[in-house]
């Protein structure tokens, strides 16, 4: 599947999450993310993401290990995304290092998730912030295939413009290269 998302940065956070309470009950959570990536860092550089977050919701833990292929829309950066859950995040950072991998970035994203039906689709919208960026991001994804991401993004377009979000502030920008831009 392709995670058909949009990124933007939010003027008004506040606004923002009142208009997304209306549509959905919002669930807190921090999400502590490890990215890796090979020694020549090659899979970076291949718009390629290996991730495994821990999610703290609500005083339960839960460990997704994430693969996102490189962009399949260039002006989105929509990616398939291939995910599961894992019981131990250090066994799966062992075995990625067995593996040759290596901790590219390490960080914390504080979010607010809300999920709600929107255009027939099911449609998920994260507030995020980053303790060590400026300002608040917000992310409106939904699942979609190949065939059907132009008619998906523009749902997820139409709803984010619904919230007061212009195109004047959608990004690509990953928060990894950000993070590490930070940083330096």
């Amino acid at each position: 599947m392709i995670e058909a998302e949009l990124k933007a940065r939010v003027r008004d956070p506040e606004g923002l999450r009142r208009q997304l309470r209306e549509r959905a009950e919002e669930e807190i959570g921090v999400y502590q993310d490890t990215y890796y990536d090979r020694a020549d860092g090659s899979l970076t550089a291949e718009g390629r993401e290996l991730r495994v977050r821990v999610v703290d919701r609500n005083g339960a833990r839960r460990t997704i290990l994430t693969y996102k292929e490189p962009a399949v829309d260039e002006e989105s950066g929509s990616k398939p995304e291939h995910e599961t859950t894992v019981d131990d995040p250090a066994v799966v950072g062992t075995v990625l290092r067995v593996l040759g991998a290596v901790e590219y970035v390490r960080l914390t994203k504080h979010c607010a998730n809300y999920r709600f039906t929107a255009s027939g689709r099911d449609m998920l919208a994260t507030v995020v912030t980053v303790p060590e960026l400026d300002g608040v991001y917000v992310e409106l994804e939904t699942l979609t295939s190949e065939d059907e991401l132009h008619d998906a993004l523009g749902a997820v377009r139409a709803v984010l413009n619904e919230l007061g979000i212009p195109d004047a502030d959608l990004t690509t920008e990953q928060y990894t290269d950000a993070v590490l831009r930070a940083r330096a």
